[in-house]
């Protein structure tokens, strides 16, 4: 059995000492899966795979074998990893040799090298779930301290995925909502512009401003930035 080069209580450790504000999600599932691999007795590769709408990819990975195995699994629409991903239960394939729930995809990991693997489903808020995936060199590689270890891991890496997709969402609505701001006040400055230009109303000006985009085929906003940037450049003269 591989032994882990880190203890499970130092990963979990480590993992918590991860900044939302200084790391990316993908970043944060990388190294989710880096720490699994380090921390987990049997480990071999891992990966995390996030599902949304029944739509499954790898998000991170440590080495190109579990990625290949996992898209086996996407191409096949089912497999451990998705099944646990849909349930947030461990499933465990002790031996890949002997197993009978997914043949096809059991006798491409045995002709691969791996002869064991274990999927624990990883609950995310929203439409998306996830899931660990460990896999192991040989069969039974993974005995039941192992999977506690796991399962423990998978536990506490669950709760700051959750949190760092939160983080991500409300990062991304944020600056959003600034786009949003930036857009409305330039298509103001513009209004206002054409208002004092023709001595007509707001609904008026935003009328114009509304024809010139489709007439341009250019989104409103565009054509309030040129329309403000023209006034600038009136002044200046």
């Amino acid at each position: 059995m591989m032994q882990p080069t880190v203890d499970p209580a130092a990963a979990l450790a480590e993992l918590g000492r991860v900044r939302l504000d200084e790391i990316s999600l993908d970043d944060m599932l990388l190294r989710i899966a880096e720490l699994a691999s380090r921390s987990v007795p049997g480990t071999r590769e891992v990966s995390v795979i996030l599902v949304r709408r029944q739509a499954g990819w790898t998000a991170a990975f440590t080495g190109n074998l579990a990625r290949e195995l996992d898209e086996r699994q996407y191409e096949q629409h089912r497999g451990p990893c998705l099944d646990a991903s849909a349930s947030g239960d461990t499933i465990s394939v002790p031996d890949m040799a002997a197993e009978q729930r997914w043949p096809a995809w059991a006798a491409r990991a045995r002709a691969a090298g791996v002869g064991s693997s274990l999927s624990i489903g990883l609950p995310i808020q929203g439409s998306v779930v996830s899931a660990l995936n460990v896999y192991g060199d040989s069969a039974h590689a993974f005995n039941p301290s192992s999977i506690a270890s796991a399962e423990g891991f998978a536990a506490y890496a669950a709760v700051a995925l959750a949190n760092a997709h939160l983080y991500d969402n409300a990062a991304t609505l944020a600056e959003q909502m600034q786009e949003a701001m930036r857009n409305r006040a330039v298509i103001e400055q513009a209004k206002g512009i054409i208002m004092g230009d023709r001595r007509c109303s707001p609904e008026e000006a935003f009328a114009l401003l509304s024809k010139i985009s489709q007439d341009t085929n250019r989104k409103v906003r565009e054509v309030a930035e040129a329309l403000v940037a023209q006034a600038v450049r009136r002044t200046r003269v």
